[in-house]
């Protein structure tokens, strides 16, 4: 007798492959020891928070006292949270975005969760670019829907908007994006996301159905070459943003996100008060009251993004060295290199010997490569180089 759904057992035998390598690189680190060991597997910042985040938390436990000051709140999140987020996201999106846009979630998941259980019908399809974060296909299953995805270009992995176009069905109810992305690195242009846009608004026209585009935003701070991020707001009405303060504040086990809603949508207040219904629903009911406190106080801080650039850097010399190809990411924190053989499994399996661990491509929808995430120290990356020599030595004769 099973004791889960077909579905949850299903979900569990290709659970994430990013986990699989987390948990042999465990193995490796108590077999080795942790300095012998090359962990490009979890994209888990590693940078200290700035020094606002622990003025904020120290203010929180000097107002701890305080009858309700970590009481229940409006179910959209604190007033004064929303207000300050509304100022930050006016501000680098370009747009007129006020509190009353905005609900603060349990990290950009739980925004997207409550999104699409908001929005979602029994069948419908979540078409996304590939590679893309495998979290979606299941986000998308929880409500029984169905994600689509549509490969993007070979190495560049900008958008094929005219494969996206293709995959368009009466069903299609939403097209998620995320720039930049995880795991390529690259950052989508106005170009193709007016193309993108365009071609939404044309089916969705087609079918008489509202198709919203999506777009999940937590690396939005990571642009490393100063490129320009277009609002999704900008360039299509029935868009939504998602985004979190995971990386930017490193803060990820604090679960602080959020979900804008695009005040050009007509009656945007019920789709806001929809979303409000699920997020409660669905049991995350509020962000971490703390963690909404300390997004009041350091929504304009960030760690510092050089760090992260040298060590971008530093990562493009340890493949230059191997010769192996890649695109060199434009923002995230995340290489995904061309398997130097068809099999990125083996390959992988390959810097396994050497204790590399990266993550196939397939565990993103998109096999042939691999991805490394370099939110790990320099000298740990540097330290590799001779592993990555090794592992790819007789492969490239």
């Amino acid at each position: 007798m099973t004791l889960l759904s077909s579905q949850i057992e299903n979900y569990m035998e290709s659970s994430s492959w990013i986990r699989k390598m987390f948990e042999q690189g465990i193995e490796l680190k108590n077999k080795y020891g942790a300095e012998n060991v090359y962990d490009f597997s979890l994209g888990n910042p590693d940078l200290p928070p700035p020094d606002s985040v622990g003025e904020a938390l120290h203010e929180v436990a000097n107002n701890a006292s305080k009858a309700f000051s970590l009481g229940y709140m409006p179910n959209a999140g604190y007033p004064e949270a929303r207000e300050a987020l509304a100022t930050y996201l006016s501000r680098t999106q370009g747009e007129d975005i006020q509190a009353k846009d905005l609900i603060l979630t349990c990290g950009a998941a739980g925004a997207i969760n409550a999104f699409f259980r908001a929005v979602m019908e029994p069948d419908d399809e979540v078409v996304c670019p590939a590679p893309y974060f495998v979290e979606y296909g299941f986000y998308a299953g929880n409500f029984n829907a169905k994600l689509v995805p549509v490969k993007s270009k070979p190495l560049t992995f900008q958008l094929d908007v005219p494969a996206i176009e293709k995959a368009f069905t009466n069903k299609t109810r939403a097209v998620i994006v995320n720039s930049p992305n995880n795991p390529t690195g690259q950052i989508y242009t106005r170009e193709e996301l007016e193309a993108l846009s365009k071609a939404i608004e044309k089916h969705s026209k087609k079918i008489g159905r509202v198709i919203y585009l999506v777009s999940d935003e937590p690396y939005r701070f990571l642009n490393y070459d100063n490129l320009e991020l277009p609002s999704v707001f900008d360039l299509y009405k029935y868009s939504v943003i998602m985004g979190s303060f995971s990386k930017s504040l490193s803060l990820a086990g604090a679960r602080i996100g959020y979900l804008a809603i695009n005040p050009k949508i007509e009656n945007a207040q019920q789709l806001y008060n929809g979303v409000v219904m699920t997020n409660r629903i669905l049991g995350y009911v509020n962000a971490p009251a703390i963690a909404q406190k300390v997004l009041t106080a350091c929504v304009n801080s960030e760690v510092d993004i050089d760090i992260y650039r040298q060590r971008r850097d530093a990562m493009a010399k340890v493949l230059n060295a191997a010769g192996i190809k890649y695109t060199l990411p434009k923002g995230a924190f995340y290489f995904f290199a061309k398997s130097p053989i068809e099999d990125d499994v083996e390959f992988v399996s390959l810097l396994l010997k050497e204790n590399i661990l990266a993550v196939p491509g397939r565990g993103f929808g998109y096999p042939g490569y691999f991805r490394l995430t370099f939110c790990i120290a320099k000298d740990v990356i540097e330290k590799s180089a001779e592993g990555f020599k090794k592992a790819t030595k007789n492969l490239l004769k």
